[in-house]
This record gives structure tokens, C-alpha cells and sequence, in this order.
């Protein structure tokens, strides 16, 4: 779910509005009381206060100004982002970190670093949850991984962000991601018809993002233009399913948290084919993935299927490389 990019700091707009009102109601008075003849100055009193200088945002990881009080806690950057990948896991990931006490996160994709930078640092901020001192505060955008400007602006933010990729088998992803639009939209072309340039010689179409979105090492290599390697972990999205608490003792690990969440909080749906959270003490259902999740994928052509392998696998062997990691999808 994305948050897009409406919406406004409270109060700003209001405060200075007002501000304009009661000074043009004052100098408007004051003009017309001495049309008849000169007049003393106004009185300093009467005159509105200047503006507050405009506050600088807190430095990466700092609590917002004033952002404590009665509710508990301070609004403060993400130190940890999933960046990536759409279809990979991102969703299920987050929602089995929100489990952790020590875990806060914003539900709704924020999109500020692709798509609302223009907003400004202090608009993202007031996005964050309030967190307490030792809780960490996340977010999570996939399409951040395949952003090119995305490294560079979460650097200039903090450069010891912690970085998070769910990645899964490129081709069962783009199929995934072929399945969701088709639900959206079921008048679009066929997945072969979209996939491929020229059917007949097997010449793949890299601009179709469904396709483009898979080839992860050239996206990485954007990344470790600013990152080092070990700001980031990658996630398998297929063991998140297969093992959620295994894969999720190595993403506690990699943020500094005490392993809490473990396999007696999930339970596997037999129908969603996904794993959820159990019933939490207190709480009056389990937690499981929304509807849009687990849909069954269109049957593809088994050739299409191959020559999608084809063209991923060079790419894939880079991607292991790179990781250091041998996920499994060749």
C-alpha cells in the first residue's frame, strides 16, 4: 500500500496564514486612522511577532524537536529501510518485524526517497512512528532498489542506514508481478506478449519492469556506489516462506535485536500458501497477509518459462557473487 504524496506538516500553513490575516487587519486599521492626519507609530505591542526561524531538521537517528510529551516518545528517521524488491516479500517481511517490541514501522509505503523528495527531510520525518529510546524505526518502499537516485539521497541522509532486500527467483517474481497488474487490469496482453520483444528469436523486452525489475546485480552495483556490502541484507523471499523463523533470526540479528520472534509466533496457511502470525496474547485474530497476497499465478508456457531462465541465470551467478550468497534459482 502506498502513501503517496499528499498531505502537509500540521500547522504550518495554518500558522503563517493567520499570521498574514492579523497583520494586514492591523496595518489596514492603522491606514485608516490617519487618513485625517499624521499619527504616531504603532505601538510596538501591537505589532504581530516575527516568524520562528525555520528549524532545521534533527541529524539521522535524532529525536524531531519537541516531538515528546504525553504519548511517549520521539519521532526520528528510519535506520533501517526495505528497499527492495516488489513481489519479493517486502509486505510479509514487515509484518512479522512489527511483531518485535523493539520494532516500529510505518504501514503504508512513504515512496519519499523515488517519488516525494521534494517534500523535504522534516515532511518524512512526521511520517515516522513515535519510538522509545532503544526501539528502531523502519519503512519500507521496494521500488527504492530499482530507483537510481534512491542510494545517493538515503546516503545524504545517513550513511549508516541499514539496508534491507527481499529478493526471490526472478522469474517467479515477474510472473507474480505480471498476476497483480493482470488483477488490476485484465485487458492487458499476455505475459509472453509483454516479456518478449520478438517471440520467435526469444529476444527479451528489459524495458518491461516486470522483466527489468529481476536483474538485481545491475541494480546492487547502483547501490554499492554508496553503500558498502555490509550496510545490506538480503532475504530470501523463498525461505520466508519455507522458514520464517530461520529468516527472521537472521534479520534480527543484522538490525541488533534480541531473537523474539521466533517459530512458535507462525503458523503456515494451508490456503494462502504463506505463513502468519499467530493469535498475540491479548490480541483477537491472527495475522495473516491481505487478500491481494498468495494469488494463484496464470498457467505460462513452459519455453517462456526457460528462456526467462536463460536470460536471468548470468545475471543471477553475478547477484551470488556479489552477496555472497547462493540462493538456489539455477
Amino acid at each position: 500500500m502506498s502513501m503517496g504524496c499528499s498531505g502537509r506538516l500540521p500547522g504550518a500553513a495554518g500558522g503563517r496564514g493567520a499570521s498574514l490575516l492579523l497583520t494586514m487587519i492591523l496595518f489596514f486599521t492603522y491606514f485608516l486612522s490617519c487618513l485625517p492626519g499624521p499619527c504616531e507609530p504603532l505601538p510596538p505591542a501591537l505589532l504581530p511577532p516575527p516568524p520562528p526561524p525555520a528549524a532545521l531538521p534533527a541529524g539521522p537517528g535524532e529525536a524531531a524537536a519537541g516531538a515528546g510529551g504525553a504519548g511517549g516518545g520521539s519521532r526520528r528517521f528510519p535506520q533501517a529501510i526495505i528497499v527492495g524488491v516488489k513481489k519479493g516479500g517486502t509486505r510479509a517481511l514487515l509484518e512479522f518485524l512489527r511483531a518485535h517490541p523493539g520494532v516500529r514501522a510505518v504501514g503504508a509505503e512513504p515512496h519519499f526517497f523515488d517519488r516525494c523528495y521534494e517534500k523535504g527531510l522534516r515532511w518524512y520525518r512526521s511520517l515516522m512512528p513515535r519510538t522509545l529510546d532503544g526501539q528502531i524505526t523502519m519503512e519500507k518502499t521496494p521500488s527504492y532498489f530499482v530507483t537510481k537516485e534512491a542510494p545517493r539521497r538515503i546516503h545524504n541522509m545517513s550513511r549508516d542506514t541499514k539496508l534491507i532486500v527481499v529478493v526471490r527467483d526472478p522469474v517467479t517474481r515477474a510472473i507474480s508481478d505480471y498476476t497483480q497488474t493482470l488483477s488490476k487490469n485484465p485487458s492487458i496482453p499476455s505475459f509472453q506478449a509483454l516479456a518478449f520483444k520478438n517471440l520467435s528469436t526469444g529476444l527479451i523486452d528489459t524495458s518491461w519492469s516486470a522483466v527489468r525489475i529481476g536483474i538485481y546485480a545491475k541494480h546492487l552495483e547502483n547501490w554499492l556506489q554508496f553503500f558498502p556490502l555490509s550496510r545490506f541484507l538480503f532475504v530470501s523471499g523463498e525461505r520466508l516462506v519455507s522458514d520464517p523463523a530461520g529468516e527472521m533470526g537472521r534479520v534480527q540479528d543484522f538490525l541488533g535485536l534480541q531473537r523474539l520472534v521466533t517459530d512458535r509466533h507462525f503458523y503456515f496457511n494451508e490456503t494462502k500458501g504463506f505463513p502468519c502470525l499467530k493469535k498475540p496474547e491479548g490480541g483477537s485474530k491472527p495475522r495473516c497477509l491481505g487478500k491481494s497476497k498468495g494469488r494463484p499465478h496464470p498457467t505460462i508456457d513452459g519455453q517462456v518459462v526457460q528462456r526467462l531462465r536463460e536470460f536471468y541465470r548470468p545475471f543471477n551467478m553475478k547477484f551470488y557473487q556479489m552477496t555472497g550468497q547462493d540462493f538456489g534459482w539455477d
